[in-house]
């Protein structure tokens, strides 16, 4: 992918090698509107999300490229990418196999400030993962 076809991105400073310039990358179900997650990409991440049609994205804590759904199989399908007015974020229409958060929700988003469950879990982490959702580090 050619730098001229990402236009409007505004690349954050780097503040390290492997950060490369981050982005806040929200993923939202095309369908529904729903608010799955939030993400941060590098160029890496989004050219190699243009080139499959798969999420991709840089993990913070692991600091390295991974691709949404490689362990557990709960992959996020590109159907558009926006990108807003400051150009330092891009909004990703998915199609959503599955959970989107590692500890079984379908949106990262499933709980309130007070700690109250708005949502159903839609899979058990021990079964992806091998250890509970809350137990394991976020992947962001």
């Amino acid at each position: 992918m050619a730098e001229k076809e990402l236009v409007g991105i505004r690349w954050k400073e780097k503040e390290s090698e492997e950060e490369d310039g981050l982005i806040h990358a929200i993923a939202q179900d095309y369908k529904t509107g729903e608010v799955l997650m939030l993400a941060h990409m590098n160029k890496e991440a989004l050219r190699k999300t243009l080139e499959t049609g798969v999420a991709h994205y840089w993990s913070r804590s692991r600091r390295k490229l991974w691709k949404k759904g490689e362990t557990s199989g709960n992959i996020q399908i590109v159907k558009e990418i926006l990108v807003d007015c400051d150009g330092d974020a891009v909004l990703l229409k998915v199609e959503q196999v599955g959970g989107a958060c590692h500890t079984g929700y379908r949106s990262c988003f499933y709980r309130t400030l007070d700690g109250r469950i708005v949502s159903e879990k839609v899979f058990e982490p021990e079964e992806k993962y091998g250890v509970r959702g809350d137990d394991r580090k976020p992947l962001i």
